[in-house]
């Protein structure tokens, strides 16, 4: 039982069998290391994690359904968050991570597009990596944090 695996983890033979290998089907194939058997019980599609740029996600924000499709969290600090804040953010502060970590998959569908803010990108990308390994699909790091969202989109908001 190999669980979970993605390309580029296994002899190219293998990989080539492993992945083209109709589901429940036992294929076989020959790889350096001898004959092997294998069994494809299922699939699942690869999570995503990346940066958007804060003029993408921007535009995003305009669009009224996006707040429905949407799941936005900002892990600053209370305090920072009354120096500069964008609305409809849920606030998990970063610090506070033992009093939200275990309820964050039922507090919120890890099927939905989830978007993380911080200061500068650096606590969101952590938050990030750590949704996507919780099980979350499609989660977004805003590049830069609030800060460039200010300097490049809405100079309105303060920096800090």
């Amino acid at each position: 039982m190999l669980g979970w695996v993605r390309k580029g983890q296994m002899v190219p033979e293998f990989e080539e069998a492993a992945f083209s290998a109709p589901l429940n089907k036992v294929v076989r194939c020959k790889t350096k290391f001898g004959w092997h058997l294998l069994q494809v019980v299922s699939e699942r599609e690869e999570a995503v994690l990346q940066d958007v740029q804060p003029e993408e996600f921007h535009i995003k924000m305009q669009d009224p359904s996006f707040h429905e499709e949407a799941q936005l969290l900002d892990v600053r600090e209370p305090e920072e968050i009354t120096q500069a804040s964008l609305p409809g953010f849920e606030v998990l502060p970063l610090r506070q991570f033992g009093s939200w970590g275990s309820e964050v998959t039922t507090k919120f569908n890890p099927e939905k597009d989830t978007y993380v803010l911080c200061h500068h990108g650096v606590r969101s990308l952590q938050v990030a990596k750590w949704l996507q390994a919780q099980g979350f699909k499609r989660v977004f790091n805003i590049a830069g944090g609030i800060h460039a969202y200010s300097a490049k989109v809405d100079p309105s908001i303060p920096t800090y």
